[in-house]
């Protein structure tokens, strides 16, 4: 690590795409103070890189004074703060809407303009979807306050802890049928969040200039495609049951009244269905990946290596299906 290294602070950094970045940051020799809401719950990150290269801060985007408190003396600013369902007060305008605007507000009066904000592909401030609305409501207060910010859309990520593919895998262990949310023809781009987290990092190390770009991995796939790649990768079968949008609402009614319940999550909402009736793919004239020189990982090499515990015989599943057909 050099002798005086940069300081970057990222708000959201204990989320699933968060920690990968605190890692891609400190393999570049940056120092990290990571604005967390509870930092009592994130100490995993103080041994990621050298020892006290990374500082845990508590910051609350509801409260202007912290964020102001946790950029000060910043040389750049990462924002990944973000949420697939509300709870309580942790809504969507409060965390991608206010939260991006008082971050702006706090970098612009202490005259960062190092600044990089994750939003995702669909970000729209016409949307009907509250999540992709609120999403565009952000990035457009972003860039009202910080001009220089560079914005990062990516599509669904995966990886080892990843809400999409654990979440279906899951479900197979008990459920006899896959959802095919309004048929299963929306296209999705998924892309590693490893890839994503080097380009934030390299965004921010080369000094970002008001760019926008959207990320997505190498190839494009239908629901329905990614359903029958999950089943294939379990070596499970499982009857995928198509599902219209009016029948995929009253589920994502049931799913938000389950996610009333303390600590449950629930599986479906109203909103994300909404969000399922537009492709989540990059735009043909946005600029990706190739402009941080990064070639993304396929789902095919890597999500394979995670979902082996959702297998009949785990990670030894190919093994016990050999000495089963062999008998």
């Amino acid at each position: 690590m050099a002798a005086n290294p940069r300081l970057v602070t990222v708000f959201g950094a204990s989320g699933f795409l968060g920690r990968y970045v605190v890692r891609a940051l400190t393999a570049r020799g940056w120092r990290v103070r990571a604005a967390v809401r509870n930092p009592h719950t994130s100490h995993e990150l103080k041994v990621v890189g050298d020892v006290g290269q990374v500082q845990l801060m508590q910051a609350n985007l509801r409260y202007p004074h912290s964020v102001a408190r946790a950029v000060e003396g910043a040389d750049a600013v990462i924002n990944l703060v973000g949420i697939l369902f509300e709870s309580g007060r942790q809504t969507f305008d409060a965390l991608h809407a206010d939260g991006p605007d008082v971050i702006g507000q706090a970098c612009a009066a202490a005259g960062i303009k190092n600044f990089a904000h994750v939003s995702a592909i669909g970000a729209d401030a016409q949307s009907k979807s509250d999540y992709a609305r609120s999403k565009g409501e952000g990035e457009a207060l972003v860039r009202e306050h910080v001009p220089s910010a560079d914005i990062l859309r990516p599509s669904i990520l995966f990886g080892a802890e990843d809400d999409f593919f654990n979440r279906f895998a899951g479900l197979t262990s008990f459920a006899p049928a896959l959802p095919l949310i309004g048929g299963g023809k929306t296209q999705f781009q998924p892309v590693f969040v490893e890839d994503v987290a080097n380009a934030v990092a390299i965004s921010v190390t080369r000094g970002t200039a008001g760019q926008t770009y959207e990320l997505g991995g190498p190839q494009t796939y239908t629901f329905k495609a990614l359903l029958e790649f999950i089943l294939e990768t379990v070596g499970k079968k499982r009857f995928l049951a198509p599902v219209p949008w009016f029948a995929a609402n009253m589920m994502g009614f049931g799913g938000e009244l389950s996610g009333a319940l303390p600590f449950a999550k629930p599986f479906l909402t109203r909103d994300q269905v909404e969000n399922l009736r537009v492709d989540n793919v990059v735009a043909a004239d946005a600029q990706g990946f190739e402009a941080f020189d990064i070639r993304p990982e396929t789902i095919e090499a890597i999500v394979p290596t995670y979902l082996a515990k959702y297998r009949k015989y785990g990670q030894f599943y190919e093994k016990r299906q050999t000495i089963d057909d062999a008998a």
